[in-house]
């Protein structure tokens, strides 16, 4: 009868909240965007440079995230383009060479994590962002010999609201769909 009220303890213990730290892995991370051009073809480009790191609790439903990127990092596969998108009409890249983006509102479907809200700071003002995942997942890496989570993740941002406002007045669209991809690789204790 002793080895009853152990055991419910040892399984209480083991079922307790428990935070667990990934670092992003940039080998299988991707920061995507896509916007029309004067509503006609979809322009898309990347930002080849990211690092950060995400907690997640799932017993609590909890999380955190931060994940900066390179701005000079940009491209579109057309260096021309790419120099504009640098200068001060968009990203302004000189004075403002990161991106960051801090969520701390983590939503869940069961043990997935589902959404990401949070701040996105750009072209050096900061607004709200939520990316939605449209897929979650973990699995046992048997290289590292670590577990690695990682998903898909969307959201749509009106640009203008980062003070990025050129074409505009001629049509241009301030729509830009963002697409990240993220793998993050489970720290030691």
């Amino acid at each position: 009868m002793r080895l009853l009220p152990l055991a419910l303890l040892a399984v209480a213990g083991a079922a307790a909240a428990e935070p667990v730290t990934y670092k992003i892995d940039p080998m299988h991370t991707f920061t995507h965007f896509a916007v029309r051009h004067f509503d006609a073809a979809t322009i898309r480009g990347r930002f080849d440079k990211k690092d950060g790191e995400v907690t997640i609790d799932r017993a609590a439903g909890t999380g955190s995230a931060r994940i900066s990127v390179d701005v000079n990092s940009l491209s579109t596969g057309v260096p021309q383009f790419d120099k504009h998108l640098l200068s001060n009409d968009f990203f302004d890249a000189r004075q403002y060479p990161t991106m960051t983006f801090e969520g701390n509102q983590f939503t869940f479907d069961g043990d997935k994590v589902a959404s990401v809200a949070g701040q996105l700071t750009m072209h050096g003002q900061t607004q709200p962002l939520t990316l939605k995942a449209t897929h979650f997942g973990c699995y046992q890496n048997p290289m590292l010999k670590r577990e690695v989570c990682g998903g898909d993740f969307e959201a749509t941002i009106d640009r203008t609201q980062w003070g990025m406002a050129y074409g505009v007045l001629l049509g241009q669209p301030k729509q830009v769909q963002l697409h990240i991809q993220i793998e993050a690789v489970r720290q030691q204790p």
